[in-house]
């Protein structure tokens, strides 16, 4: 009742209007890039054949049937890729937000504080030992321990008195950033050339190996981290007006802290283990998010997802940009959230009037 209450009272008419209006925006884009993208490549299919593909294996007799190189095209190779990449990014979006969300600081972000690095290093590991010990799950089991270690890590060093120092859980990023970049290099020189193309993978972040078992695969994994979505949403718009008023309202803020940070880790680690290392998008997302529809958790955690999904655009960028040539996705997100990420540092900056 007094979580009601509170809510209720910090929320506008305006934000109710403003919130729904994002969310449908983000889906109808979401739909039309997917299309668009499943479209487009070295055997182009216009959009009205890749819906009508759709329609005719859900039974609907609508819309043009494309030819059968067409429909190989799509559901062999295409379809599999753009559904991937939704996923690895509505992954990281949603672990962006909650990131930021838990440590109420707005440059945390999976890759920038070290955990994507961490979840690599363990997915390197089992490709550099050729551990198998539980098949095809193995390598995002290996990614998640690593990146739910790496998370705890972060978070216990990052903390002080009862809060999380900015200066502190950025350094701690660099640091593991760099001690994870030894270990990927260290494996990387007692590797064999198969096992380096492998790692070169992981680094750079792709979903060109997509294919429906890592499809299906990752499903479950994004469901167990959607979970805490409308679960958490409302204490941790409750938690942003401080540890102590979020307690005096009811909310168990260090059980809180601790069931996101296993959600996130869940997200960040299946995205790493499928995808390799896309950086900022879990930067990037939430405050484009935040920009458009507030700070409410109930709308910037869903649209994160939502949003986190156009990924699959600049998986498109990856694969067309300069064809036949493919550009590593992680390349390319690298490309948009670093300068982001400069300006995000200088408006922190001004905000607080620096940072010593």
């Amino acid at each position: 009742m007094t979580l009601r209450v509170a809510d209720r009272a910090s929320e506008s008419p305006q934000r109710h209007l403003r919130g729904p209006a994002v969310l449908t925006t983000l889906a109808v884009g979401l739909v039309a890039v997917a299309v668009v993208a499943s479209g487009l490549g070295a055997y182009p299919v216009p959009p009205a054949e890749v819906l009508g593909s759709i329609l005719h294996r859900a039974g609907l007799d609508l819309g043009p049937r494309p030819d059968q190189v067409a429909e190989t095209v799509l559901w062999e190779v295409r379809f599999p890729r753009v559904l991937l990449a939704l996923g690895v990014g509505a992954a990281l979006g949603c672990a962006g937000a909650m990131m930021q969300g838990i440590f109420g600081n707005p440059l945390a972000e999976p890759g920038v504080i070290g955990i994507s690095s961490g979840a690599a290093v363990g997915a390197i590991l089992v490709i550099f030992s050729g551990l198998s010990v539980l098949g095809y799950w193995t390598i995002i089991a290996s990614g998640f321990v690593f990146g739910l270690a790496t998370t705890l890590f972060v978070y216990l060093f990052a903390r002080s008195q009862g809060r999380t120092e900015v200066v502190t859980l950025l350094l701690t990023g660099i640091a593991v950033n760099a001690v994870a970049g030894a270990a990927i290099g260290l494996m990387i020189n007692f590797s064999q050339s198969a096992e380096i193309q492998s790692i070169t993978f992981w680094q750079l972040g792709s979903v060109g190996a997509a294919n429906w078992p890592k499809v299906w695969a990752l499903l479950p994994c994004l469901a167990l981290g959607f979970l805490a979505v409308p679960i958490y949403a409302r204490r941790l718009d409750l938690l942003a007006l401080g540890e102590g008023s979020a307690r005096h309202l009811g909310v168990n803020v260090e059980r809180m802290r601790l069931w996101l940070i296993v959600a996130l880790a869940l997200l960040t680690s299946a995205a790493v283990a499928f995808a390799g290392i896309v950086s900022f998008v879990g930067l990037v997302v939430p405050h484009i998010v935040r920009m458009l529809a507030g700070p409410g958790h109930r709308v910037l955690l869903p649209a994160s997802v939502l949003g986190g999904a156009l990924l699959v655009a600049a998986d498109l960028a990856a694969r067309t940009v300069a064809a036949p040539a493919e550009i590593p996705l992680g390349v390319v997100t690298a490309l948009i959230g670093g300068p982001f990420f400069f300006w995000l540092l200088r408006r922190a900056r001004g905000r607080q009037g620096g940072w010593a």
